[in-house]
């Protein structure tokens, strides 16, 4: 049988301490938000601790809708909880089989609720895993963790099969392995061992299918003001671009001209920038600082608050000339910057024009690329 050097999160296995199944429960913090955490009872006031992104720090400011999912997910949390607590109760377990134990048991207890899960479940176990972390409970962390992977895992199943790929390629850390994963991918896919010896399903799926998502996802997080994960969005790009490159057209490919008909006024603006600077070690650091979300890449936290006055900053546009629009730019964001770089080569390529530009160009690519794939894994 075929050896494929995957990792996915599904085949890992979370150590746990050696300790009877009964003290698995998460142990209560003395705060008020033990109260939340354990039991889901709806606290008078939301508590502002580690509290989810979608909320924010301030209970004031916090959405009903949402504290009302959340509260309703943690319900459902807790429920999961006690019912796996029950199913371990009278297992006799040692050290080695425990965490395989923890796993069986969460697979089954989440497969059969899967379909009922509130919208707020996800959330809620987002808030008890920053609760655990924060109180330095490592057990009880674990624990949340488990649950939460299985119900990723779950959902995933339940996704198109180009979806999938894209979710196994994100998590799998090595180049090799996620070349290889596209190959049997575009072969068809089937059942192959990992680098662990355990049976991994691969779904088969259309490799422009797998690019195609990828550049979605990664248009939905671009357009946002505030990137919140940039590390996924990173992971995004190295799919995109190497499901891509495994096409066979490269930068000339017909199947990759699905978007930038009009190059970005940010990206142009950056990129101007940098072909007028001798490739280096301060080039790439000025890429670098960019992609990490410093510089003309910083996130447009105010942005909101421009929008609502009247009177916008007139800012300069592309090579010095004004905005067409008299609104600032978005900032440049990674995705769009490299897909601005690989059009405007590939304009370069097909003009038949070479020399010191199409290297620069290629330079400034393939820099990127190796940028974003370290911040990636």
């Amino acid at each position: 049988m075929a050896i494929l050097r995957l990792s996915p999160a599904s085949c890992a296995v979370v150590s746990f301490p050696c300790r009877p199944s009964s003290q698995l429960l998460p142990r209560p913090p003395a705060s008020r938000s033990a109260t939340f955490v354990c039991l889901a009872a709806t606290p008078k006031v939301p508590l502002p601790i580690a509290s989810p992104a979608s909320l924010g720090d301030d209970p004031s400011k916090w959405d009903p809708a949402e504290c009302d999912a959340l509260l309703r997910g943690g319900e459902q949390v807790a429920s999961v909880l006690q019912e796996m607590l029950t199913l371990m109760e009278d297992m006799e377990m040692d050290g080695a089989f425990e965490p395989v134990a923890v796993e069986l048991v969460a697979q089954g207890v989440i497969g059969k609720r899967v379909d009922e899960m509130e919208s707020g479940f996800l959330m809620a176990l987002d808030y008890m895993i920053q609760l655990a972390q924060k109180d330095a409970d490592d057990e009880r962390k674990s624990l949340l963790e488990v649950i939460k992977q299985t119900v990723l895992d779950h959902l995933t199943k339940k996704c198109p099969p180009h979806v999938q790929v894209v979710g196994l390629l994100c998590q799998t850390e090595k180049k090799e392995s996620r070349h290889e994963l596209l190959r049997r991918v575009a072969a068809g896919g089937g059942v192959f061992k990992n680098d662990k010896g355990l049976k991994c399903q691969i779904p088969g799926a259309n490799l422009n299918d797998i690019a195609n998502q990828a550049d979605d996802l990664l248009e939905s997080m671009e357009s946002r003001d505030v990137i919140p994960d940039r590390k996924l969005l990173a992971r995004l790009v190295i799919v995109r671009e190497e499901a891509r490159n495994m096409m066979g057209g490269g930068l000339l490919d017909e199947r990759n001209d699905r978007g930038l008909t009009t190059l970005p006024e940010a990206e142009v603006n950056f990129l101007s920038k940098l072909v007028a600077l001798k490739p280096g070690k301060a080039l790439e650091r000025m890429i670098r600082d960019v992609m990490n979300g410093k510089g003309e890449g910083a996130d447009n936290i105010d942005q909101s608050k421009a929008d609502s006055h009247s009177e916008q900053e007139h800012l300069t546009g592309v090579s010095g000339r004004g905005s067409v629009s008299g609104r600032k730019p978005r900032p440049v964001r990674p995705g769009m910057f490299l897909e601005t770089v690989a059009k405007v080569l590939g304009g370069v390529y097909a003009s038949n024009t070479s020399g010191i530009t199409a290297q620069h160009l290629e330079w400034v690519h393939q820099t990127t690329l190796k940028i974003l794939q370290d911040m990636a894994f």
